[in-house]
């Protein structure tokens, strides 16, 4: 699952997620906020379910993203109980949101079927927010070479979150120098996705460093976490060294300090390319 996935809009309210034993999970208290409008929506989820027990049984504890970027363990609920749950609260937007719901729920089956679905509907999402069908191509592309390696580590007993970071931190370093923090600094991000704010040429390297580090790892058949961190180096490495190459031949730094915070994908790249001609 991607870092998109992780995150659906309902009104312009953001509702969290997680894809548990075959389905989606939804953030109880997102859906609260976006129901309610309510300043404290933890507070109106703890007095509901304190009034009525039985919604407790309608939920797990799954681990989702919270603003400082941890993971904590969350009320969540599939689609079915989320049903019972909204049934509890008294909202004019019970109706639509329950439509909105079975909606996304529907569209994640039909891409599990249909995984071209899922790239179209990721491809439309970054045009919205405004990046040029070249970027938009290599930030997908990314994306399946990402996946291609994380599981390759699931394969090889690596445990996810803590160490996939240190793995990725391992492939940073050797390929740009910096670790995902320490870039994401150098760029002035703060929650941001890095990904979405790298160029084409800082993408191109990112693919590299992890299709290197998948078929290392594939070729030394790296086991557990010491084996791939091992790969991960070695990955990272080969993509460092190409583009130290580039950078002493282009006589320009890959790794930049832009982002696209003020400016959008497309502007930018049609500003710098007006001013090449």
């Amino acid at each position: 699952m991607t870092e998109h996935d992780a995150l659906v809009v309902f009104q312009d309210k953001k509702i969290r997620r997680i894809w548990h034993e075959h389905e989606w999970y939804f953030s109880v208290v997102d859906v609260v906020e976006a129901l309610t409008d309510s300043p404290s929506p933890r507070q109106y989820w703890g007095v509901l379910k304190g009034r009525e027990t039985q919604l407790l049984t309608s939920c797990l504890q799954l681990k989702l993203p919270s603003a400082d970027g941890k993971y904590y363990a969350t009320d969540c609920a599939n689609t079915k109980n989320m049903f019972r749950i909204i049934q509890s609260i008294p909202s004019p937007k019970a109706e639509p949101f329950k439509q909105w719901l079975a909606q996304v729920g529907y569209e994640r089956i039909e891409e599990i079927q249909n995984p071209e679905l899922a790239q179209a509907r990721m491809k439309e999402l970054y045009k919205t927010k405004g990046y040029s069908d070249d970027w938009i191509e290599k930030r997908v592309r990314g994306i399946a070479v990402r996946q291609e390696l994380t599981d390759e580590w699931d394969k090889r007993g690596v445990k996810k979150d803590r160490e996939y970071a240190i793995l990725t931190n391992e492939i940073s370093k050797a390929t740009f120098g910096k670790t995902v923090d320490e870039y994401k600094k150098f760029k002035g991000l703060e929650k941001e996705n890095l990904r979405d704010h790298m160029d084409d040429l800082e993408l191109i390297f990112t693919m590299l460093g992890e299709a290197s580090t998948t078929k290392i790892t594939k070729s030394r058949n790296a086991q557990g976490f010491v084996e791939t961190k091992a790969a991960a180096r070695k990955g990272g490495t080969i993509a460092g060294d190409a583009r130290r190459k580039l950078e002493l031949e282009s006589r320009s730094n890959v790794v930049s300090p832009d982002n696209y915070l003020s400016e959008p994908e497309i502007q930018k790249r049609k500003r710098l390319q007006g001013k090449q001609t």
